[in-house]
């Protein structure tokens, strides 16, 4: 079942919409590391369970305020393979994480997911031979060099094989539920990430030592839950199926480099000055990247007729 808004749109102003939706993902993401830190007593899988629980609930509330409750529940059986497929992706990438820091430094995980741009712009090229431009290449290996930098203070030369696995597990599962949501843009996919969430909720109340947490906690993982997850995950999967794969990945991306600028305004923990090189690095790629792709829209004719928006 897919939806669509009244308005057209050009090819052209669809990129820039997505663009737009999947940057704003990275940015409400980002606030997710400084969230945290007003939970420092909270177990991990504590926070995963009631983060995915209140993400599901939003993206519920959503769908039923958007849809109405019958229509809402419908949407489940229609998204099919496709959706199960990111939904299972999604939870994957959200239980391996929790793991993976657990295991190995947030550096390697950090520097592993900065791959995630290059995997989606791979798996593209090579299973559905979506054209990937140089200057998205250029992007990619700048973003890339830029969290390098970024992470190059805390690398300590440790590696752990498990750890370091299970942040590789969540770069690919990243970039495959990117690459799923583009390749099937009529899919609804925002029950697609709702089922990811019950998913990552089920894992981590198998794993949880308990789920009693302080009044405030509640008031953080509400916000952690809905606003950031949630939120993040409906703005995401929207924007992804307007834009290729490999500009959905590097888009988010925007969430390495804001999670440190957030920490430092609201906690007071500066970053170290390869943090700021390196985040300035990856800004430099994804706005001249985006200026260059803007451009060349500009320049190329419109003779496609506009077609409907669809709806997230």
């Amino acid at each position: 079942m897919t939806a669509a808004m009244p308005q057209a749109a050009t090819p052209g102003s669809e990129q820039r919409l997505g663009a737009a939706l999947v940057f704003g993902s990275a940015v409400v993401w980002s606030f997710g590391g400084m969230l945290v830190r007003f939970l420092p007593d909270a177990d991990s899988w504590t926070i995963v369970f009631w983060r995915s629980v209140f993400a599901a609930l939003f993206l519920i509330g959503f769908m039923a305020l958007r849809d109405g409750p019958r229509a809402m529940l419908r949407l489940f059986p229609a998204m099919g393979l496709p959706g199960v497929a990111v939904g299972a992706c999604f939870a994957t990438a959200s239980t391996s994480f929790v793991l993976a820091l657990s295991y190995t430094t947030v550096a390697n995980v950090v520097l592993i997911g900065a791959a995630v741009p290059l995997i989606a712009a791979l798996m593209s090229w090579l299973i559905f031979r979506e054209r990937v431009s140089g200057s998205t290449w250029i992007a990619i290996a700048l973003v890339i060099a830029g969290v390098g930098i970024m992470v190059s203070d805390s690398m300590t030369g440790s590696v752990s094989p498990l750890g370091d696995a299970l942040a590789v597990l969540v770069a690919l599962v990243f970039a495959t539920a990117t690459v799923i949501t583009r390749r099937y843009a009529h899919v609804r996919m925002t029950p697609a990430v709702c089922l990811g969430t019950l998913m990552a909720a089920t894992m981590a109340a198998t794993q949880t030592p308990g789920f009693a947490v302080t009044g405030q906690e509640l008031i953080v993982l509400i916000a952690l839950g809905a606003l950031n997850f949630g939120l993040g995950l409906a703005l995401f999967v929207t924007g992804a199926r307007l834009i290729p794969s490999a500009l959905a990945a590097l888009l988010g991306t925007a969430e390495t480099v804001l999670q440190p600028l957030w920490v430092a305004i609201v906690h007071g923990e500066i970053p170290a000055v390869s943090t700021l090189i390196g985040g300035a690095v990856v800004l430099v790629a994804l706005f001249g990247y985006l200026t260059v792709e803007m451009l060349r829209q500009q320049r190329r004719p419109t003779s496609a007729p506009p077609k409907p928006m669809p709806a997230p």
